[in-house]
C-alpha cells in the first residue's frame, strides 16, 4: 500500500543509528531506480501506521519530495514487529547500542512490561547479555549516545573509550563531547583523547577539555616531524591510568552480577587469572614502594 508521509508515526525511529554514507547511497539509488523495498508499519490503537523499520528510505524520500511511501503492514503487535525486525537485521552485524535502545523500549513501554528474564528469551540471548546492553544506555551520558545515534561516533568507539572515561569522571566525558560540536570523531582520534586525558595532569586535561580539536591537530603536527618519544614520567603515569581503568571496568562487570551468570569452566579460568593479576600487582606495588622509598633525597656523607 502507499502511505503519506503525515500518515506516518516515527516515534521508534531514535532507536536506530544513523549512518550518513549509507544514506548518501540509499539516496542515490532512491533517485535513480524509485523505491524497490517497502517499509514496515503497524497499526496502533488509533488505527495510526507506526513504522518499525524503513527510517533512512523515509528520511531518503523526504529529500526527494516525493508525496508517498510504498510500505507493507504486519499484524503484529508493536513490541512483537520490534522483536522481529531485530531478529531479521542481526545478520548484518550486532549493534551493542541499538540493541540497548530496544531492549530499553521493551522494558519500559511494553503493556505488561518485559521483565530482563523475558526479554533473553525473546532475543534467544542470556540475562547477562541483556544487562550489559541495558547497562550500556543506561550509564552513558545522553550526549554521547546522541551522537552515536546521529552517525558522528562510531559505536565501537563509545564503548571503548568513553564508557570507562564517563565511570571514571562523568562531567568530564560530557564536557569531551560537547566540545567535540558536531563534527564527525574517529575511533583513532578519540583514542588519542582519551590517552591523553589518562596521561595528562589537571591543567593538561582541562586545556583539553576546552578545544579537543586543538589537541588532535597538534598532536598530526607533530606526527608529520616523526614520532616523539613520551618522557618516562609520562609513560609511567599512562599505564598507571591504564590499570585503574581497567579495575574500575573489571570491578563493574562484577557489580552487574556477570559472576552469577558464569558456568564451572569458566570461573575456574576466571579465578586463575584473578589469582594471576594478585600477584602481578603485587609485586607492581611492592617495586613502587621499594623504588620510591629509594629515589627519597638522603643527605650526602652526612651534610644535608
Amino acid at each position: 500500500m502507499e502511505l503519506e508521509h503525515q500518515q506516518l508515526d516515527l516515534r521508534y525511529e531514535p532507536l536506530r543509528r544513523r549512518s550518513p554514507e549509507r544514506e548518501r547511497r540509499l539516496l542515490a539509488s532512491l533517485a535513480e531506480k524509485g523505491q524497490q523495498v517497502p517499509i514496515v508499519v503497524v497499526a496502533d490503537r488509533d488505527e495510526r501506521h507506526v513504522v518499525v523499520d524503513g527510517y533512512k528510505r523515509v528520511r531518503c524520500l523526504k529529500q526527494l519530495k516525493s508525496d508517498t511511501v510504498l510500505a507493507t503492514a504486519w499484524q503484529l503487535s508493536e513490541a512483537e514487529a520490534l522483536i522481529l525486525g531485530h531478529l531479521m537485521r542481526e545478520s548484518e552485524g550486532g549493534d551493542a547500542f541499538e540493541q540497548g535502545w530496544l531492549l530499553r523500549e521493551l522494558r519500559l513501554r511494553s503493556r505488561p512490561a518485559l521483565s530482563q528474564e523475558v526479554l533473553a528469551q525473546r532475543f534467544d540471548k542470556t540475562a547477562s547479555w541483556v544487562c550489559r546492553r541495558l547497562g550500556l544506555v543506561e550509564e552513558l551520558p545522553e550526549e554521547i549516545q546522541e551522537r552515536v545515534r546521529r552517525g558522528l561516533l562510531a559505536p565501537y568507539a563509545a564503548m571503548k573509550y568513553l564508557v570507562p572515561l564517563a565511570r571514571a569522571n562523568r562531567k568530564a566525558c560530557v564536557q569531551l563531547v560537547v566540545a567535540l560540536g558536531s563534527k564527525a570523531t574517529s575511533s583513532r582520534q578519540l583514542a588519542a583523547l582519551y590517552r591523553a586525558w589518562l596521561a595528562g595532569d589537571a591543567q593538561a586535561r582541562d586545556r583539553l577539555l576546552a578545544n579537543p580539536w586543538l589537541f588532535l591537530k597538534a598532536q598530526a603536527e607533530l606526527s608529520r616531524d616523526g614520532p616523539l618519544e613520551k618522557p618516562p614520567a609520562r609513560a609511567l603515569l599512562g599505564d598507571l591510568g591504564a590499570i585503574a581503568a581497567i579495575s574500575r571496568r573489571a570491578s563493574g562487570r562484577l557489580r552487574e552480577g556477570i559472576a552469577r551468570q558464569l558456568e564451572s569452566a569458566e570461573k575456574s579460568e576466571v579465578t586463575l587469572c584473578l589469582a594471576q593479576a594478585r600477584a602481578d600487582t603485587q609485586t607492581l606495588f611492592h617495586l613502587f614502594d621499594k623504588e620510591l622509598a629509594d629515589a627519597r633525597p638522603e643527605p650526602a656523607h652526612g651534610h644535608p
